[in-house]
């Protein structure tokens, strides 16, 4: 059986996140540092298996006093959870290129069962030959299904931080090639289009 490796390219992607404030706003935040890959046996997508690796301590909201809390104990805890994982448990393909994902998300060895809605954006090549997958995925989370059961409280304002976290997640997956498996033309049912191969790999 033949199995293709991608490798997340974390540079042309994003996990970002947004959490309410005041109950009345969103505090929007992403992770700056992490790593993913994809196995997918015989080209179908439908049976690939997902493994992601954040950086906790890069949580980034824009604000440093905040990013500061937020990796504290009583949130993300990063000295004694450095990291979060998530690994794939089910792929349900809906349509050719939206496919719901169920798997396992791991926050400060808390484990929980969470499902992503993902779309397909296309296969194509990139100036050095590379064949490279686009997917956006969407998910909502509670906070306290992962022992983030912290508050920022105001003198009079109440809870600031919301326990509802919409999360956006956008990926380019570069695909990796071996001397058993080299360069081939893309045969990707959702392929958008080809970029010519122009120079030699850098």
């Amino acid at each position: 059986m033949s199995i293709e490796s991608w490798e997340i390219d974390s540079s042309h992607s994003g996990i970002h996140f947004a959490v309410r404030h005041l109950m009345i706003a969103n505090v929007r935040g992403r992770f700056d540092r992490w790593s993913g890959t994809l196995v997918v046996p015989e080209g179908d997508w439908s049976r690939a298996s997902v493994q992601v690796i954040i950086d906790a301590s890069s949580i980034d909201t824009g604000v440093a006093s905040r990013d500061a809390h937020l990796r504290a104990a009583d949130f993300l805890d990063v000295r004694r959870y450095p990291e979060i994982t998530f690994r794939t448990l089910q792929i349900i393909t809906l349509q050719e290129d939206r496919f719901r994902m169920v798997g396992e998300l791991s926050v400060k060895e808390r484990v929980s069962e969470v499902t992503l809605e993902v779309e397909a954006s296309g296969v194509t090549r990139d100036p050095w030959g590379n064949e490279r997958a686009g997917f956006s995925a969407m998910a909502i989370l509670d906070r306290r299904d992962f022992g983030l059961d912290g508050t920022l409280v105001l003198d009079s304002a109440g809870v600031v931080i919301g326990k509802r976290i919409e999360v956006e997640i956008d990926v380019e997956a570069v695909k990796q090639y071996t001397a058993a498996h080299p360069k081939q033309r893309i045969r990707s049912p959702w392929v958008r289009h080809e970029v010519s191969v122009q120079g030699r790999r850098g």
